[in-house]
């Protein structure tokens, strides 16, 4: 078993990249906002927070995240990871880092989130991609503040769940987000397990979705906060709080 409850006063080197996909940019330009607070990590998007690709990516996206692994080809090729685009370009060569790949069994996180109208908070696993068709995902929880709802019955969010192919031929489309009957601002455990035949995710323990044939190579953790400056949501009022997502604990084994 493995457990990052993130207690000290820096993150794991070994195991987190505190860069959002540096390789079509560059590590000083992809640096999340985040830090410890002695019993858990918070990523974040304060106010000055830089855009994300911004020469590149529509619509404008901020973004925080760590990941377990990275690599990439020679500046100028395509040899990279979560590609935006076809054919986009490697920037900023990356040296293979595996801090942590998993090709099944189980993983879990433990957070809550402060999330507004144009903010999102995700954590999913992604192909280490040393084959390119290697790039499907295990999306473990995908949430946007535009999804949240706090009716007579109390709050509820819906969840993202599932896989999805991206370029990979190999599989299929099995993504959902159900409405939940969860207040994302507390913490609760989102979780997959998987193996050749099937993924099971869960939430607090309970089964929420199964998908058959999810991707058998290595993944890494992928994990961030997310801001759409310019979505259909409308400008974000000076006093909305800062997009939070706060990890009380990651867990696999």
């Amino acid at each position: 078993m493995w457990e990052d409850r993130f207690e000290g006063t820096a993150l794991d080197p070994a195991v987190w990249l505190p860069h959002y996909l540096p390789m079509w940019s560059s590590r000083g330009q992809t640096a999340a906002a985040y830090r410890l607070t002695g019993s858990g990590l918070v990523l974040e998007l304060p106010v000055d927070h830089p855009v994300w690709l911004p020469d590149d990516h529509r619509p404008p996206l901020r973004v925080s995240g760590l990941q377990s692994a990275c690599r990439s080809g020679p500046v100028g090729s395509t040899d990279g990871q979560q590609e935006v685009f076809p054919g986009q370009r490697v920037r900023e060569a990356q040296p293979p880092f595996r801090g942590h790949l998993q090709t099944g069994g189980h993983l879990e996180v433990t957070c809550s989130m402060s999330l507004g109208p144009t903010s999102m908070a995700a954590l999913w696993l992604c192909g280490f991609q040393e084959q390119p068709t290697d790039c499907g995902e295990l999306c473990v929880v995908e949430v946007f503040g535009s999804a949240l709802r706090d009716g007579p019955d109390g709050p509820s969010a819906e969840v993202g769940i599932g896989v999805k192919a991206i370029r990979d031929p190999r599989l299929q489309d099995d993504f959902a987000a159900p409405r939940l009957p969860l207040d994302v601002g507390e913490p609760h455990t989102y979780s997959v397990d998987w193996d050749d035949h099937e993924a099971v995710f869960r939430v607090d323990e309970v089964v929420v979705r199964r998908c058959p044939a999810p991707p058998t190579y290595p993944l890494q953790i992928m994990v961030a906060v997310f801001d759409f400056p310019e979505s259909a949501a409308g400008p974000v009022p000076p006093d909305a709080p800062v997009p939070q997502l706060r990890i009380d604990a990651v867990r696999s084994w």
